[in-house]
């Protein structure tokens, strides 16, 4: 308990940060909005005015006495902090962990071992290179940041959606970076890793070429934060009720499965709706389809070498393949509550990975030993001083006595003289506990050296290992993803070095980027690479869900009204979303028009269906239109039509094959072959036309 207030002590009256007591607050809702319906100064003055300064005359100067344009203008000029070096570019959504209750051999952390224990959590995805004002589709890493507001405190698991890193030190963080953030003489290219600086380090660093080739592969651009795996990267060690410990690996696995953008489609979405993530984010909530991830464990024995079947677990430039150690899973993540305020919820919450509870503890990775440290340095600049733990998002959902004093922006008022332990004079308090956190115990020796064990050598076979995992059409992408961003390099001796990397991983892969680059393809001798492991493809064996799912309909005056009635219907019951496209805004009947020729984009869409009736309208061979469906059939997205609608499908040059569903009706037939379709993301069997821009002419 705190030390009892003396008789002659006060302190300020428990009030929000709005002015409403706890009372007022409980009456009225959520204490910290804001307060009274009258526009008042910082201080609770009402203000008459807010339109004009206070001058010397009409015509004459402004006046400096003006308190009001003072703390205006002053707060504004101050409301920016700085954006992170890195992940600046980010959205997040409240949601609840619920334990399966499965972990409990692993780890004694409550809110894993305990069947149905639920969890308040905040999650925050992003990108890596880009600032707060760049595009979500660019190529990139992104951040899957979670915090979990435990019984036991926060613990927050800070990952990726790769599971590897490009380096294996944190001494080298600045490094990586510094190269792949802007060119600094001309602060270009924004967001992206097509330059010379980012190809020049990762040539040299070939310890970067895994995490490279999970980037150029179709994982750097993700459909949504929906279908986005996550990775906590690092190997941790768990701990048991009985003291027994474990490695451990984290995995994050989208039930809505794991699917991408393509190329292009990433670049007509960074020009077209640079917000493209966290919109799909924000409207999903908002229109019921949550975000569920199932959280996994690899679980390897915590050996004196800390390597399984010969892999560095400390290494976090490889991962372990799901064959030789599958994922459990232990409880289900739902985000279903966007946030309120952007700037108090996400911008200012604050992860590290020291935030841990009893039975999840760290181990000696390189890097994870250096973000322990860098995360909380950061929070310091970036927050205003070591008292961010107190700011509402980031506060645990547990009481706290952390004999901590003073500071920037200190909003406890602490009771007591003796801010100190052991103490006589406060009861002696606070007490330790025996249930506390405590490290385990593990051997620590050797000579001080700047050195890497000889199991981070090996640079290469893990790279190949995931090229050969990959499906034909998997590894196109990733050619051209090479040959595009070397293609925007300058320095030749980069472009001859990075295809001597390439070289070591596959033959036909180096002779195709050098092909594309106009240059030779030096010889070289692949690694071997050991057995594929099909985990690591994205493309479905089997159709996925489709909640959260948008399917277009192109419709117009004549439409086949109805039939649009009774396909919303059956999507919506599946958990997709519909939206009507038509010439102009307004109704068609029962439907509203959503988009239009003018406002819809094929990037937006899943699939892309022409309603009945359009094809007499005037507007039927709109060019706007006829673009949206080359794309999305350019793209591999379904494509389909009933009745009258598949004229205008032939229109478009589109004719009948994979993806492509025609129907005289929007049945049960119809609709089940749409729901196929989008559950398998992609019409993949027509990938070689659509790769190659064999489209038939318009």
């Amino acid at each position: 308990m705190p030390a009892e207030r003396h008789p002659d002590q006060g302190a300020p009256k428990t009030v929000s940060p709005t002015g409403r007591t706890e009372r007022e607050g409980l009456l009225g809702g959520d204490p910290r909005a804001q307060a009274g319906d009258h526009l008042t100064t910082a201080q609770g003055l009402r203000l008459s005015d807010t339109d004009h300064s206070l001058k010397a005359g009409r015509r004459g100067p402004s006046l400096l006495e003006d308190h009001h344009l003072r703390e205006k203008i002053t707060h504004f000029d101050h409301e920016r902090i700085p954006e992170r070096v890195v992940h600046a570019r980010g959205a997040a959504a409240h949601g609840t962990f619920v334990s399966y209750g499965n972990a409990a051999s692993a780890t004694k952390a409550k809110f894993l071992a305990e069947k149905g224990q639920e969890t308040d959590v905040f999650v925050r995805f992003s990108t890596v290179l880009g600032s707060r004002g760049s595009a979500d589709t660019v190529r990139d890493t992104r951040g899957f940041a979670v915090k979990f507001y435990t019984d036991e405190g926060n613990f927050d698991l800070v990952g990726n959606n790769i599971p590897v890193f490009f380096i294996q030190d944190a001494i080298k963080f600045p490094d990586i970076i510094h190269a792949g953030k802007p060119h600094p003489d001309r602060e270009i290219p924004q967001a992206q890793s097509a330059h010379d600086t980012f190809w020049d380090f990762v040539s040299l660093h070939t310890e970067a070429t895994h995490h490279v080739f999970w980037n150029m592969s179709d994982r750097g651009i993700p459909r949504s934060y929906r279908t986005m795996e996550g990775f906590g990267v690092h190997t941790f060690r768990l701990q048991n009720a009985d003291g027994d410990t474990v490695l451990a690996k984290f995995h994050w696995k989208p039930v809505a499965g794991v699917h991408s953008l393509v190329w292009e489609e990433a670049q007509i979405a960074a020009g077209v709706d640079p917000d493209f993530h966290r919109r799909d984010l924000a409207d999903s909530i908002e229109n019921g389809a949550f975000l569920e991830y199932e959280l996994g464990l690899q679980l390897f024995p915590d050996t004196e070498d800390e390597t399984f079947e010969g892999i560095d677990l400390l290494d976090p430039t490889k991962i372990v393949p799901e064959e030789l150690a599958p994922v459990q899973l232990v409880g289900k993540l739902t985000l279903d509550r966007n946030p309120t305020n952007y700037f108090a919820e996400t911008e200012q919450v604050a992860f590290h990975l020291g935030n841990l509870v009893p039975g999840i503890h760290v181990t000696n990775d390189p890097l994870l030993q250096g973000r322990l440290f860098s995360y909380v340095d950061t929070q310091l600049t970036r927050l205003g001083g070591p008292n961010f733990p107190q700011l509402p998002i980031n506060r645990p959902h547990v009481p706290v006595n952390d004999n901590l004093r003073d500071g920037f922006h200190q909003t406890a008022v602490h009771r007591g003289i003796a801010p100190y332990l052991p103490n006589s004079i406060d009861g002696g308090g606070p007490f330790t506990s025996e249930d506390g956190y405590v490290e385990i115990p593990t051997r620590v020796d050797g000579p001080k050296v700047r050195e890497n064990p000889a199991s981070f050598d090996d640079h290469f076979s893990q790279a190949a290992l995931f090229y050969h995992s990959l499906t034909p059409i998997e590894q196109v992408h990733i050619t051209e993803a090479f040959t595009f961003e070397l293609g925007k390099c300058y320095e030749q001796a980069i472009k001859e070095r990075e295809l001597e990397v390439l070289a070591k991983i596959d033959t036909g892969l180096c002779e195709a980027v050098a092909a594309g680059l106009g240059l030779p393809a030096p010889k070289g001798e692949p690694v071997a690479h050991g057995a594929i492991s099909p985990a690591l493809s994205q493309i479905p064996a089997e159709p996925g869900p489709i909640t959260g799912r948008i399917v277009g309909v192109v419709a117009g005056p004549g439409a086949d009204v109805d039939g649009i009635g009774k396909l919303r219907k059956a999507l919506e019951g599946a958990g997709a979303v519909v939206r009507v496209i038509a010439p102009h805004g307004g109704n068609l009947g029962r439907e509203i028009v959503e988009r239009t020729f003018l406002t819809a984009r094929s990037i937006e869409f899943d699939a892309v269906v022409v309603a009945s009736g359009v094809a007499e309208t005037p507007d039927a061979g709109d060019i706007k239109a006829r673009i949206l469906l080359l794309e999305a059939y350019r793209h591999a997205k379904a494509i389909g039509a009933w009745g009258d609608g598949a004229t205008v499908l032939a229109g478009a040059g589109i004719a009948p094959g994979p993806g492509v569903l025609l129907g005289d009706a929007p049945d049960k037939e119809f609709v089940a072959g749409l729901v196929t379709a989008l559950g398998m993301h992609r019409a993949w069997e027509r990938a070689d036309a659509v790769m190659a821009s064999e489209v038939p002419p318009a």
